[in-house]
């Protein structure tokens, strides 16, 4: 059993080779867009008590897929890839998405890790660098299993804005703002137990993700700049939907 699923969950390579922007990324993109416009629809023709159930169970997916990638590491990488220790902005929302649904104190904030959890796995699942790097096959497990947790993480963040947004409220922006922040200092924390010979750059606190800003100021700068740019992009998305909101009117 061990052999079959090392040499079935392994890196292939070889042969065609998955690329940013290449046909299979294209393809990936185009299953959870074509699947988040399913589901909408789908929910859009049923009650408030069924949606909410119906995303509440949604969320289970890549939670499931979170979890389940730490038993099937050791196949598939020969270890358990510290890395994906809930400390990235994507892999932290995923858990905080999972209890809000189930916890009412973390409950209170689900709008907001929603939102977070939208935006990020939405900007990785267009650039996908952390896939791209190794070389390998588009058929390999760690393409699918990284695209999949993160193309249903961006399908469940657009489940919550489209039919659990409760009206945004200007008033309540602070709570993104307090939340980003939150996971910023998550981040930056991660980074300071864990980091030694390797460098984990977790939600890229300690290295911009291009390698434009100098090593030796950069952990000084990409806290706040993750900071700022996820904060902006959380207001315009508050913005659209109060500019919708009074269209409607």
């Amino acid at each position: 059993m061990y052999t079959y699923l090392r040499d079935t969950l392994s890196d292939k390579k070889g042969g065609e080779v998955f690329t940013c922007f290449g046909i299979w990324h294209f393809l990936f993109i185009t299953v959870f867009v074509i699947l988040a416009i399913a589901v909408c629809i789908y929910l859009k023709n049923n009650d408030i008590d069924r949606r909410k159930r119906f995303i509440e169970r949604f969320v289970c997916i890549p939670f499931a897929l979170y979890i389940a990638d730490f038993f099937l590491m050791p196949f598939a990488y020969g270890e358990i890839d510290i890395e994906k220790l809930p400390f990235h902005i994507c892999t932290v929302t995923c858990v905080l998405c999972f209890m809000s649904r189930y916890n009412r104190h973390f409950g209170r904030f689900k709008l907001q890790f929603a939102t977070l959890g939208f935006i990020s796995n939405l900007v990785y699942l267009i650039y996908p660098a952390g896939v791209m790097w190794y070389g390998i096959s588009p058929l390999s497990y760690r393409v699918i299993q990284t695209l999949s947790f993160h193309g249903s993480m961006m399908v469940y963040g657009l489940l919550v804005l489209c039919f659990e947004r409760d009206d945004f409220k200007f008033k309540d922006f602070y709570k993104d703002v307090s939340v980003i922040v939150s996971v910023t200092l998550w981040a930056v924390l991660g980074n300071l137990l864990y980091n030694d010979e390797r460098v984990y750059n977790w939600f890229f606190v300690v290295r911009d993700p291009f390698y434009l800003i100098d090593a030796d100021i950069a952990p000084f700068i990409m806290p706040v700049l993750n900071i700022v740019l996820f904060s902006a992009v959380s207001f315009t998305i508050y913005l659209l939907f109060s500019i919708k909101k009074t269209l409607k009117k």
